[in-house]
């Protein structure tokens, strides 16, 4: 019956061909019905009708040419396609036996969002960053004449300056006072104020109270409890180190530090606090962890008040994405490993090592007054934290804890949890005096030679802070080759060969 209704078709359509089918034109003639549809008034198109002519007419032992069955082969692929079926991020075939291995964690990626505050803390530290370190310069001179401009001008990149070092001095008098010089009136020299001096005293009493606590830290997350002076320099000023403290602390603490073939060493921890060893989140849940309830127990893993739980805070929408919550529920049921235990035994390829890098870089970002820490940094520190090759990826696969920004010419990292409402959430007493500092630059900024007249240098100054910090500011960027402080030590700058294939874009490094 099937037979006689496709002759019938072609036969309506094609009179001039014979009805003799054999077997592989009838198969063949069947597939092209879907262009000769019963009550259609369409012809069929021109392929089509050599096609069933050839089909109808040909003997059983030849076939359609070539063309004509790719032509259809096509077509019925395309018909019949199937809709996929969504990606899990799961293999297809899991693993079978009797001890199967586990799963990877599934890893959603992000895209980027400037954060519009943090950057403007970023620009604001930089600026501060820069002039407390031109003000530690300028107080160690031995010379108490006025310094000429021009003998400080190659300071710019140690300093980390976008722009000449006089047009920095001049824009904040309230620090550095221009005079004339000696011999060479037409000279511009500068000295220090007498707000300067204030402050250089505040910031020397505010950065001996726990600088030695902070780099017995940063020792002990490293394999050998030692760093090369050239990787601890560019963080002096991120973890409140004095200008000496390559002397400094191995004389006050003899059976703690010392330092040989310009590497400073970790002897032992006695004459430090108890909890040395012990990382700021296991601090945070102490309390949580020693004598656990019930309720604390039963919150989801993800839960910022869980115990061992990494506070996450996403730019607005990522939150209530139900891949980023599998995503982090999935990442917090990991093991937490301290970041001043021994890793060596895990494999560095495994999800539980990625949480211990995680929690290595959330501690070390931690350690720093303002909470942030410039990726070059890092970098230097890299072989001995036991980082990946491309540790920038942790950054940006985890932006609910850290944020990257590439404000102010650098790459600059900051801890999410460490800000609230634009201030700093543990404020120390470090960056207490250094928001003094920025209180006298904006002062100068706004009033210029009128600045030191309405000065106030009291406790009493937060209204008056208040009001100079709400105010936009211009800070100077970071140069892209201040990577080494050599204040003091003639230290190498080596970098090593650049670790991220996300540096191209990059002018830090």
């Amino acid at each position: 019956m099937l037979r006689g209704l496709v002759c019938g078709r072609f036969a309506q359509k094609e009179p001039s061909t014979s009805m003799g089918l054999n077997r592989h034109g009838f198969v063949w003639a069947c597939a092209c019905m879907a262009e000769i549809r019963p009550g259609s008034s369409k012809e069929p198109t021109t392929p089509t009708r050599d096609f069933v002519r050839c089909c109808l007419c040909r003997g059983a032992s030849a076939l359609p040419p070539p063309h004509f069955l790719k032509h259809f082969a096509r077509r019925r692929h395309s018909r019949r396609r199937r809709r996929r079926p969504p990606a899990t991020g799961l293999p297809s075939n899991p693993p079978q036996g009797p001890n199967p291995t586990p799963l990877e964690m599934q890893k959603v990626r992000l895209k980027w969002v400037k954060n519009r505050g943090l950057d403007h803390l970023i620009e604001r530290t930089t600026s501060i960053r820069a002039s407390c370190l031109l003000l530690d310069h300028l107080a160690r001179l031995p010379t108490s004449s006025p310094v000429p401009a021009r003998s400080l001008a190659r300071l710019q990149k140690p300093l980390g300056l976008t722009v000449p070092v006089l047009r920095f001095l001049r824009r904040h008098p309230t620090l550095f006072a221009e005079q004339p010089h000696p011999r060479f009136p037409t000279l511009p020299s500068f000295s220090l104020t007498p707000a300067s001096h204030t402050l250089l005293a505040r910031l020397a009493d505010a950065s001996a109270r726990d600088a030695h606590v902070r780099l017995a830290r940063l020792l002990l997350l490293t394999r050998s409890r030692s760093l090369p002076l050239a990787s601890v320099l560019p963080l002096r000023f991120d973890l409140g180190l004095p200008f000496n403290f390559a002397a400094a602390f191995p004389a006050s603490h003899p059976g703690v530090f010392a330092v040989a073939n310009n590497r400073i060493s970790l002897l032992s921890a006695s004459g430090l606090p108890e909890d040395i060893a012990v990382s700021s989140l296991q601090r945070r849940h102490a309390a949580a962890i020693d004598s656990a309830t019930y309720r604390a127990l039963s919150r989801p893993p993800s839960s910022s008040s869980a115990p061992l739980a990494f506070p996450m805070r996403f730019p607005r929408g990522y939150g209530g994405m139900k891949k980023v919550k599998a995503w982090m529920d999935e990442f917090h049921r990991l093991p937490y490993i301290s970041p001043y235990d021994d890793a060596s035994g895990i494999d560095p390829e495994s999800d539980i090592y990625e949480k211990r890098n995680i929690g290595l870089l959330h501690e070390l970002l931690g350690l720093s007054v303002h909470k942030m820490v410039r990726r070059n940094a890092i970098r230097l520190l890299r072989e001995e934290l036991g980082l990946p090759h491309k540790f920038t990826r942790l950054f940006t696969r985890y932006p609910g804890v850290f944020y990257l920004s590439l404000k102010c010419k650098t790459t600059t990292v900051v801890l999410r949890e460490g800000y609230e409402r634009g201030k700093l959430v543990e404020q120390h007493p470090l960056a207490a005096v250094r928001d003094k500092v920025y209180y006298v630059m904006r002062t100068g900024v706004l009033y210029r030679g009128k600045g030191l007249s309405k000065l106030v240098l009291d406790e009493d100054v937060a209204e008056e802070e208040g009001e100079l910090d709400g105010e936009e500011f211009q800070g100077e960027g970071m140069d892209e080759d201040a990577d080494v402080e050599c204040f003091g030590m003639d230290i190498v700058d080596d970098d090593g060969p650049a670790d991220d294939e996300d540096d191209e874009g990059d002018s830090d490094g």
